[in-house]
């Protein structure tokens, strides 16, 4: 049998972005937030930034994306944080930091949030070095909603505040209502 405790980091590092869209090789990271939390989902410490980028390219990508016609707000607040926000190879490098500073070279980061294959593949387009510090295995909760919804009829609802670190709390308190069920 497989020594689990010796492939399973200690800690998970909770990750959401946002972008511009969903594709990975034009789209770009707009914010970045991350949580490290151990098992128990304490959280032990917090990473968030918004990632700066020229302003006109960037409006260009926002105003191809429907979804941003129909949130105004949160349109307006991300490009507003990205005018202020340092450079993405300098947020880049900061959270690359962060990620080290709780995760040891011989144990890499479990990345986790809800849809996290895709913020990986922002990750890997945008950020490889940040990429090179994580586990090949992920924790993603929106499987945890698929099988939810499927086989027992619940789900979670969500606030959909699509801000960083507010979607990464609520993607915890989401995999938590899930457990309840399952211990229950």
């Amino acid at each position: 049998m497989t020594d689990l405790k010796r492939i399973t980091p200690d800690k998970i590092l909770w990750v959401d972005l946002e972008m511009t869209g969903l594709n990975p090789t034009k789209d770009r990271i707009l914010e970045v937030a991350a949580i490290v939390t151990d098992w128990d989902f304490n959280e032990i410490d917090t990473f968030e930034s918004g990632v700066g980028h020229d302003p006109a390219a960037l409006k260009l990508l926002v105003d191809a994306n429907p979804w941003y016609a129909e949130h105004p707000d949160n349109t307006d607040a991300l490009l507003e944080l990205s005018t202020h926000s340092q450079p993405e190879e300098f947020v880049a490098a900061k959270f690359e930091e962060f990620i080290n500073k709780h995760f040891k070279e011989d144990e890499p980061a479990l990345l986790a949030g809800n849809s996290i294959h895709m913020d990986r593949q922002f990750i890997r387009q945008w950020w490889p070095t940040v990429e090179k510090h994580l586990h090949y295995r992920m924790l993603d909760v929106s499987a945890w909603k698929v099988v939810m919804i499927g086989k027992y009829g619940t789900e979670y609802e969500k606030l959909e505040k699509h801000r960083a670190l507010d979607d990464i709390r609520e993607s915890i308190e989401e995999l938590e209502f899930y457990l309840t069920k399952v211990e229950a």
